[in-house]
């Protein structure tokens, strides 16, 4: 891990930040390689499919990058820092920092991973510009030109160490807090955009469109491949898998069609009988008509005759009038006639 910072740290020396910083996510690429193979975790074909999302990114960015200026001593690092547009960057990428670190931290940083995320992010981004510095001052003191007898060496050194202490004390907590395969994708993904910007503003490179679209959609071929490969890291799926998913799946909507136009070949005969069975009921229901009647009958006979005599006045009739009349038949008509023996 130690040799594979220091040669990131050496490549700021020799290619431009917006090229180095967004290839960082070759390391996702290569961990998860070596631990199939050393390891004998199992990369799934999620994860097959991740890294060459990320590996066609990275070419992508790498076929388009734009030029770097020269740069000749320290002295001219520090110059580009102090331009007006980098020092705007700087004063509110700092506001910011002190705003997420002393008020919304302490009340939101559990509740949120995009608060500590943010800090690491923003911190990283000066970090990235003073490794640039460094690695250029390193190089030219190498080739015989000292560039450590400068004071701003050693500034560029003092923000190098305070930014990446912040990154880990921050980067930690996020992680003992929420899910790695959730912070992983979205820190890469703020940490690159705003070394990006930073980058642009301060070194100032020249691009056409064409270069910078390109490079754009690299970056989101390699934001989507980092994020499909932390996200399904934990998935046992193979070929095999997938494609008894895709026969169940074919499977279930052939019979789904079937069940469909089964049911609505049900609800049709099933209409069709309760249509045929209509006539039955009309029967039965003209069975139970008559023998209320007769038994009404009965009892006006036995109590007097003529007590009921008159239909309105009996209160059976009055309570069931309404269904007579709903049904179109009056009660002096069936009141003459006696159950035949369909009891109509």
């Amino acid at each position: 891990m130690v040799i594979g910072e220091l040669a990131n740290f050496a490549a700021y020396a020799f290619a431009p930040a917006i090229l180095v910083t967004p290839l960082g996510a070759l390391s996702i690429i290569i961990s998860a390689v070596l631990a199939h193979i050393f390891l004998r975790e199992h990369l799934n074909i999620f994860g097959i499919l991740g890294c060459i999302l990320c590996i066609t990114g990275s070419v992508a960015i790498v076929l388009h990058a734009p030029v770097e200026r020269p740069v000749e001593s320290v002295i001219q690092v520090w110059n580009l820092a102090m331009q007006p547009g980098f020092l705007l960057y700087s004063i509110v990428a700092l506001g910011v920092i002190f705003y997420l670190t002393f008020w919304v931290s302490p009340k939101h940083g559990s509740e949120n991973v995009l608060v500590y995320l943010g800090i690491c992010s923003l911190a990283g981004s000066f970090t990235v510009i003073s490794c640039k510095a460094l690695g250029v001052a390193l190089k030219l003191t190498i080739q015989g030109d000292n560039q450590m007898i400068y004071v701003q060496f050693y500034f560029f050194l003092l923000i190098v160490v305070a930014c990446l202490l912040t990154q880990m004390n921050y980067l930690n907590k996020a992680l003992d807090l929420f899910n790695t395969a959730v912070v992983s994708p979205i820190y890469y993904v703020m940490f690159t955009l705003l070394t990006i910007v930073a980058s642009v503003i301060m070194f100032q490179d020249y691009q056409t469109h064409v270069q910078m679209a390109t490079e754009a959609c690299g970056f989101i071929t390699i934001v989507s491949g980092t994020f499909l490969l932390h996200t399904t890291k934990d998935l046992d799926v193979t070929n095999v898998d997938l494609e008894e998913l895709v026969r169940s799946n074919s499977a279930s909507g052939d019979s789904s069609t079937a069940a469909a136009n089964g049911g609505s070949s049900a609800l049709g005969i099933r209409s069709v009988r309760e249509r045929r069975s209509v006539p039955q009921a009309v029967l039965e229901m003209g069975k139970l008509t008559g023998s209320i009647e007769l038994k009404i009958e009965q009892q006006g006979k036995g109590s007097g005759g003529d007590r009921y005599a008159d239909d309105e006045h009996h209160p059976l009739l009055n309570a069931g009038g309404s269904n007579a009349n709903a049904g179109n038949v009056s009660f002096s008509a069936r009141k003459q006639q006696r159950p035949g023996p369909l009891g109509l």
